[in-house]
């Protein structure tokens, strides 16, 4: 489904009973709603509604020109689809960058937030990051392809035996990272190297859990336990094995995670 937002389309999908919680997913980048098919399915059987929203430039929803963009205006977007459907409050769950702007939805639209589970993410852009960025920024707009970072993101996000034991899968997901539009791309890219959420991070005060894979070393657990810190009566949890995007990789420990802490935070 579509909502026509400022000229542009922002794609969504809503599954699930119809009295149901509802859980909203926030993806990573060069990713689309589609990593989080592994959630959906337990989900449901507990009774939750599930909403998913593609970012701008991924997936189904326009990319904004001209970028780049900005942490708060992501969150913005996907609480405009929120709003459009009268939805009064949301379970909001996002990994790396959707667990960037996730932060914004809890202090910049905190009525409509339930509870949060911010994944493998962190509270700013650490020192350096617009200059490690650079080269791969430039690469992709001079292939207008996300060809010249797809093989190194792909070891970020999964172990090798992810790749062996579900080829299918990683195929998937690394066909849309390279179906992503590079403007989308490189407009959340920057917000990524620009944000910094530490003053306003006290200002979150829906419940809170911190989670990363135990090997991810794009979200370390230094930056992780920052986070936990800086939000009131936040609580962290570890996935063991996981790299980035855990969820997937490992969706059995993920689900138990993930439905421990919606079942306490549960009307």
């Amino acid at each position: 489904m579509l909502l026509h937002l400022d000229g542009r389309n922002l794609y969504y999908d809503l599954v699930g009973p119809g009295d149901g919680e509802v859980v909203c997913f926030g993806h990573s980048l060069a990713s689309d709603s589609g990593m989080w098919a592994e959630q959906i399915p337990v989900l449901i059987a507990a009774g939750y509604k599930v909403l998913r929203v593609d970012m701008r430039g991924h997936g189904g929803s326009t990319a904004v020109l001209p970028g780049p963009y900005k942490m708060e205006e992501i969150a913005d977007d996907t609480a405009a689809v929120i709003e459009a459907l009268g939805i009064k409050q949301v379970h909001f769950i996002g990994l790396s960058i959707g667990g960037m702007y996730g932060q914004a939805m809890g202090f910049r639209h905190g009525a409509k937030i339930k509870s949060l589970i911010l994944c493998d993410t962190r509270p700013a852009a650490p020192p350096g990051e617009a200059e490690r960025r650079a080269p791969v920024l430039a690469a992709v707009r001079e292939a207008k392809s996300l060809q010249p970072m797809a093989d190194d993101a792909m070891v970020r996000w999964f172990t090798d035996s992810f790749k062996q034991q579900k080829p299918g899968r990683w195929k998937q997901i690394r066909d849309t990272l390279l179906g992503t539009s590079p403007e989308g791309y490189i407009g959340c890219a920057i917000a990524i190297q620009n944000f910094n959420f530490i003053a306003q991070d006290p200002g979150i005060k829906a419940p809170t859990l911190v989670a990363r894979g135990s090997e991810d070393k794009g979200a370390t657990r230094e930056q992780s336990e920052h986070l936990v810190n800086l939000i009131p009566n936040a609580k962290y949890a570890e996935i063991a094995g996981g790299r980035h995007v855990c969820n997937v990789e490992l969706p059995d420990k993920f689900n138990r995670m993930m439905m421990d802490w919606l079942n306490t935070h549960h009307r």
